[in-house]
């Protein structure tokens, strides 16, 4: 099973999800084609209401400790709630280029 499969089967067991995301942006960065180090998530959930912008993230890093500490370089987290996301017209925002690794010389 891929990581990026990982990452989504985690999450939707975890969480009741009215969007999600997982994109493998690996390609952005000096890794080996094929990897699986990099990636943006972006959820919707109900669950997300009563909690700051960190809380959200400290629970997505709790439901995906193991992938953090052993195959995750990078994760971009976008939390939002349904009404939030609604105002965002369904974007979130994009990844900034990667200014690391040996491409930068």
């Amino acid at each position: 099973m891929t990581v990026q499969a990982e990452i989504e089967i985690k999450l939707a067991e975890a969480l009741p999800l009215q969007h999600l995301e997982v994109i493998n942006e690996s390609n952005q960065h000096n890794v080996p084609p094929g990897s699986e180090s990099h990636f943006k998530v972006v959820l919707v959930s109900d669950e997300f209401g009563p909690l700051r912008e960190v809380a959200r993230h400290q629970h997505i890093y709790k439901i995906l400790s193991d992938e953090i500490s052993n195959k995750i370089h990078a994760l971009a987290l976008h939390t939002y709630t349904p009404v939030e996301w609604q105002a965002r017209h369904g974007n979130a925002p994009m990844s900034p280029p990667c200014l690391g690794g040996s491409k930068h010389g």
